[in-house]
This record gives structure tokens, sequence and C-alpha cells, in this order.
């Protein structure tokens, strides 16, 4: 067997000249798309990674956000919850002060009227009594009394000041004499008389009816008034009484 080798060699210049041209014309045209995909590729790649950090940024600014709402949240629940406890307490707070405060009224009310009863209490029944002492008192109206009477205002009369009595004696005024009751003549002139004697001179005089005065006798003059009566003995006892209560 005989090679042919101007066959061979022929054969080698077509593959060589094959492969020049499909270097020149496919291999390089293909490879260059094959480039510009890898690239268009890669940009892709590039910019879905940079979209990726930007989603992850996002992310990770979303869940700060969210940590952020979140402590804000419980901080505003927390801060609420110390406020409605203030207000709670302080509305508490008053409402113990307004009813101690109406507690301790309503004490002072209630001693306040106790007080007013007792008082009150008290006062009725000393004038029950002094009205029960006057009746009793105005059964013993007796000449013996009277004459008592004459004499403690005589005995009043002399211990009076020198100037109330010249006072007295002076006043344009008549004296009256208060009685209890309506004396005879012949006791009228005996009282008129002493209480004469007992001024050092000879004032007008005239005798006034009172039975008010239970038993007893009474200077009175326009300004001037000796109390000498069961009546004004009375009423002293009551005031006693009620200043006491």
């Amino acid at each position: 067997m005989t090679l042919d080798w101007w066959g061979l060699g022929l054969q080698a210049v077509n593959v060589l000249i094959l492969v020049w041209l499909l270097g020149r014309v496919f291999w390089r045209p293909v490879a260059e798309a094959i480039a510009r995909r890898q690239e268009a590729a890669q940009a892709i790649l590039d910019e879905g990674k940079t979209a990726q950090a930007k989603a992850e940024a996002a992310l990770a600014e979303v869940t700060e956000a969210r940590a952020g709402i979140a402590a804000e949240r419980e901080s505003i629940l927390a801060e609420a919850k110390a406020t409605a406890d203030t207000v709670a307490k302080a509305a508490l707070k008053d409402a113990q002060t307004k009813a101690d405060a109406m507690i301790a009224a309503a004490r002072t009310a209630i001693d306040r009227d106790r007080n007013t009863a007792r008082k009150e209490n008290a006062t009725r029944a000393a004038e029950l009594s002094v009205e029960i002492a006057a009746r009793l008192l105005g059964r013993l109206n007796t000449p013996a009394v009277q004459a008592t009477f004459l004499a403690q205002l005589v005995e009043a009369i002399a211990g009076m000041s020198a100037s109330d009595r010249t006072a007295l004696i002076a006043s344009a005024e008549d004296i009256e004499i208060i009685t209890a009751t309506n004396p005879e003549d012949a006791e009228r002139a005996k009282i008129e008389q002493a209480v004469k004697d007992a001024l050092d001179g000879t004032p007008s005089v005239r005798l006034v009816t009172d039975p008010d005065l239970i038993a007893g006798l009474e200077l009175r003059s326009g300004h001037f008034v000796l109390h000498n009566s069961w009546r004004a003995d009375l009423e002293n006892i009551l005031k006693e009484v009620e200043n006491a209560a």
C-alpha cells in the first residue's frame, strides 16, 4: 500500500484553510457574542447583587424600624401606664382628702348641732325652772317679804356713789318706784317716804305697779334702774345658766 502524499498534503491544507475560515468567520463572532452575553449576564448579576444589597439594606432598615417602633411602643405604653398610675393615685388621694374633709365637716356639724341642742335644752330647762320658781315665789309675796325688799332698796340707795345720788335727785323726770302689787295707802306712803329719806332730798317719786316683778321694789328714772326683785334675781340666774351651758 502506497500513500498519496500529495493528497494528504492537500487535505491538510484544506483543513488548515477550513480552520482559518471557521476561526475568522465563525468562531470569532461567536466568541465575541458569547463574551458580550457573558458581560451582559455579569452586568445583570451585578445589578441583581446591587438590588439584593439594596433589598437587604432596606430589609435591615425595616427590621430596625420595627425594632424601634416596638421599643417606642413599649416606652409609650410604660409612660402611659406610669401616667395613669400617677393620675389614679392623685385622684385617689384627692378623693380621700375630700372624703376626710366631708367626714370632718359632718363631725363638726354633728358636734355643733349637739352642742346647740344641749344649750337649747339647758336654756329651755332653765327657763322652765325659772318659770316654776317664779310661780312658787309669787305665792310668797307677803308683807314681811315686801318689808325685806324695801330695806334692801334703802340699803342699795345708801350704797350709791354721791355723784349718782346727786344726778338721780336732780333728774327732771319723776323717779318711779316699781312694785309687784298695788299697796295700800299707808304702805304706799311708807315706801315713798323711805325712798325720799334714802335719797337725802325731796325728789318727786311715784309708784308704778308691775306684776312681772313677782315680788320686790325697784327704782327707775330716765337713765337709771336699780333692780331689787325676784324677777331680776331669776333673770340673773337664767343668764348664768345660759353662760354655763
